[in-house]
């Protein structure tokens, strides 16, 4: 028993004596019941599970074989929707909102109960209309909507699309339906239910006649709708397109304008430019690339000339043509038709070859580069970016030659080799960057990446195409490499255009020599570095790629070594940093100096220690070996491998300490995976002979004592720079003793001549030491012959001692002017010619008389 029926008194009264069916509008009303008639027991207060079990059997009377109860059940319904006031007040009754009864159908689940009465009016057309019509009003609630699902009315409603209606209002309301119940409930069940024969016969049946009978805007608006709800199903893989023969009918009303067809479906049928043939056309194109990816499909599309009708568009506008669209519809539709191609041309290799597809993309994009005179008009979700310019035309013809070109298909890119696609798509690069403009920054930058990307696939296994890139190729590659880093985090696309470019280097000049030297000389090595430098984790992968490949060149070793980054960073120190910052993001066991913790595990990741070893199979690879492709440790480990561990330049203590791992990498890698070899022999209950046992432990030992080996080594390391720290900072307080030292002796000569300047006896005695000590310094005999010069100035003045002042006579008098001659006197003498001292004429001195008295 329902809970509403528990809840319903005995005496509760028929269903069919509740409501009486006199009055075509009669208004459900709710008793208000004041205190005097409840005492009085006039009335009863309102059950609301008797107002739910009203609703539940208000929707079973439909079963009843009466026609104008149903339709009056349905003008009931309707009503809620649509609530009059009472003409009439009645005392002591309010009427029920809207809200309250549209709740109470939901919760009394009538929208379900009306879906199945639907299967009891196959031949009942009026009564059949009234049902619909209440479920267009009963499908705006999500509630609702889920009900009806859950009673099939998707398929139910769906199958009888195609019922005889002179009215037609039975597609008209059963489309409306489909559409609110797409919208307000699970489109994947939707289309589940949707998705058969049946279904699928009435839809194409329907859209048969409206594409090729109606006439009337209504007629046009309704083709539309259905189609977009084709659309949606053709969406599941499952749905019976190709069986129901409606694929074969789609791709006909797709090119029937663009290919003439015999077909006596579109005999004599031609598109208007109104707005809803417009949007018909954009929904077939939109359809084709849906279709396609059902490899069943292929066949008719083939049949169809889908490629031949797409190719129509990919060409230049010509002049004085009559169109049968309007400027900005033939712009959307082209634009349009070049992005379906990209889809579907892939699937038609043959196809897109018979027809010269690769000429006349290339032929389109010469025009798209060229400066003749187009205005686009760019109004389209396609013409995004491209109004007044042709830039939208080329964006699309690039994706379109970039999806063929990933198809690695020889045939395709020698024949796009040799009609000199690599040459042009080059000079197209180059003329972008002259157009270069904020507006359009966006699409340029697109457009650039796909260049690039399609420059990649033409030339990474055909050497003939790495030397047509050249060095043309490698200049536009070292343009975008010198791009402010600051852009990358701008995102309008230079990231996308970076990782262009770094698979550009991998493709169009590695394995070139003669691009590979110009890349260096033109300093290519030291832009790669500068971004590596930038430490971005999402580059850094493919630049260390790009690194181990360029390290096989000879010369390239010089430039690695010859890099300098910020604060003179070296590349050999840049990259034991990125060692590091790598094993920390991996939680690889170290300590605070950097040295190994577990020698059995020196490599090990914090993901490898939760992952527990089990056995696979052998074409599987496991943790250990997927670990060297999942970061950049064993591409750190090549590059520096290649430069020669020995001899790095600009490491520090703590580099070395890391250098000691990284040399023994591969040592490790190889110890780890012998390791998961035998755990997994063991986990198998696997014992193997004697020998092989020894030789697997033999092999950890040795892993363990390299990993032993190698601490030792880092301790020796971390002590010798202890001892080297301590002698320099022993250095360093020297030199600060001797700074003090000479500031004390500094200071006591002050304080000296100060005492010879404040004290006429200091200055006496200080006398008597200085002649002292020049007298003592003197030879005891004087040689013969010997000149005698004076040590002091007779008649000098002054406080301190004369400094080690001598009097040369054979000097010239006129050049010196005296012992106490004045110096700009002196130097106004001196014969300068153009500031330098020119030699004179040797003149005869006068001789000064000689002094008698001794020194």
């Amino acid at each position: 028993m329902s809970r509403a029926e528990a809840a319903e008194p005995a005496e509760a009264p028929e269903p069919s004596s509740r409501i009486k069916f006199s009055s075509p509008r009669q208004i459900p009303i709710v008793g208000v019941v004041t205190e005097d008639e409840e005492v009085q027991g006039a009335f009863k207060s309102m059950d609301l599970n008797r107002v739910i079990k009203l609703f539940e059997e208000t929707g079973d009377l439909m079963k009843i074989q009466n026609s104008e109860l149903r339709i009056q059940i349905c003008k009931c319904v309707i009503d809620f929707y649509h609530a009059e006031p009472p003409k009439k007040h009645i005392t002591g009754y309010q009427q029920a909102s809207s809200s309250y009864k549209i709740k109470m159908a939901e919760v009394g689940e009538l929208a379900k109960t009306m879906i199945q009465s639907l299967e009891l009016l196959e031949n009942q057309l009026v009564e059949k209309l009234w049902v619909l019509k209440a479920l267009q009003h009963l499908s705006t609630s999500e509630v609702n909507c889920t009900l009806m699902v859950k009673a099939q009315a998707a398929s139910g409603i769906c199958a009888h699309l195609n019922d005889p209606d002179p009215s037609g209002q039975l597609l008209f309301r059963s489309s409306e339906i489909l559409w609110n119940l797409l919208e307000k409930s699970s489109k994947e069940e939707i289309i589940q239910q949707l998705s058969n024969l049946k279904c699928l016969l009435a839809l194409k049946e329907v859209f048969k006649n409206l594409f090729i009978r109606g006439i009337s805007h209504y007629d046009r608006q309704l083709r539309n709708d259905i189609l977009v709800i084709t659309t949606i199903i053709s969406q599941n893989p499952g749905a019976p397109m190709i069986e129901s023969g409606f694929t074969r009918d789609l791709i006909l009303f797709a090119t029937f304008n663009e290919v003439k067809s015999q077909n006596p479906l579109v005999k004599g049928l031609k598109l208007s430019n109104s707005y809803e043939d417009f949007e018909l056309k954009k929904l077939l194109f939109n359809i084709i690339v849906i279709l396609c990816k059902d490899l069943s499909t292929i066949q008719l599309l083939i049949d169809g000339k889908v490629i031949l009708a797409l190719f129509t568009y990919v060409k230049r506008p010509e002049k004085h043509k009559i169109l049968e669209w309007s400027a900005a519809q033939y712009e959307e539709l082209q634009l349009h038709a070049i992005a379906t191609l990209s889809s579907v041309a892939p699937f038609l290799i043959d196809e897109y070859l018979f027809y010269k597809g690769n000429d006349q993309v290339l032929e389109f994009l010469a025009w798209c580069d060229n400066e003749d005179s187009f205005f686009s008009h760019g109004n389209s979700f396609h013409g995004a970016g491209g109004r007044g310019n042709k830039f939208a035309q080329m964006r699309y013809s690039l994706r379109l030659l970039r999806a063929m070109v990933y198809l690695e298909n020889d045939t395709i890119n020698k024949d796009l080799c040799e009609n000199g696609a690599i040459q042009q798509l080059i000079g197209i690069f180059k003329n972008t960057i002259s157009k270069y403009n904020d507006k359009e920054e966006a699409i340029l930058l697109e457009i650039q990446s796909d260049i690039l990307l399609i420059l990649s696939g033409l030339c990474e296994y055909h050497i003939p195409g790495k030397e047509i890139f050249g060095t043309e190729g490698v200049d536009i590659i070292l343009h975008v490499m010198k791009t402010d880093p600051k852009k990358l985090q701008s995102g309008l696309g230079y990231n996308v255009l970076l990782y262009s470019t770094l698979d550009s280097i991998w493709c169009c000049i590695l394995g070139c020599y003669p691009s590979e030297d110009y890349f260096l000389e033109k300093e290519g090595i030291f832009l790669l570095l500068d971004l590596l430098a930038l430490n971005q984790k999402k580059f850094c992968n493919l630049i260390l790629g790009i690194m181990v490949e360029f390290c096989d060149n000879p010369k390239t070793a010089a430039h690695v070594n010859a890099w300098r980054g910020k604060k003179d960073q070296t590349a050999a120190s840049l990259l034991i940093k990125l060692w590091r910052k790598e094993e920390k993001e991996l939680g690889v066991k170290r300590d605070k100096y950097g040295k190994i913790v577990d020698t059995k595990k020196p490599l090990f990741t914090s993901f490898q220690e939760e992952q527990k070893i089990i056995p696979l199979p052998a074409n599987c690879p496991t943790i250990a070996v997927m670990d060297v492709a999942e970061n950049i440790r064993a591409k750190i480990y090549a590059v520096l491998g290649k430069l020669d561990f020995e001899n790095l330049p600009g490491l520090s203590a703590e580099d070395f300490v890391t250098l000691c791992i990284i040399h023994r990498y591969l040592d490790f890698k190889i110890g780890e995976i012998w390791n998961e070899i035998y755990e997994e022999i063991k986990l198998e209950k696997l014992r193997p002979v004697t020998t092989d046992k020894k030789i697997l432990e033999s092999i950890t030992a040795a892993s363990e004592n390299i990993g032993k080996m190698v601490v030792s080594l880092q301790s020796e390391m971390i002590e010798s720079q202890a001892r080297q720290d301590v002698q320099n900072e022993q250095k360093v307080y020297t030199k600060i003793q001797a700074t003090h030292k000479q500031r004390e002796l500094a200071n006591k000569s002050w304080e000296n001549f100060l005492a010879r300047t404040s004290n006429a006896k200091t200055l006496k005695k200080a006398k008597r030491l200085q002649e002292k000590a020049i007298e003592s310094s003197r030879y005891g005999e004087r040689p013969p012959n010997a000149i005698f010069h004076r040590t002091d100035i007779k008649g000098l003045n002054a406080t301190v001692p004369s400094g080690g002042v001598v009097t040369v006579e054979s000097t010239p008098a006129r050049l010196v002017g005296g012992p106490l001659a004045d110096t700009d006197i002196a130097l106004k003498k001196l014969p300068i010619r153009g500031g330098a001292l020119q030699k004179v004429k040797a003149v005869k001195t006068v001789d000064e008389p000689k002094k008698s008295d001794p020194a």
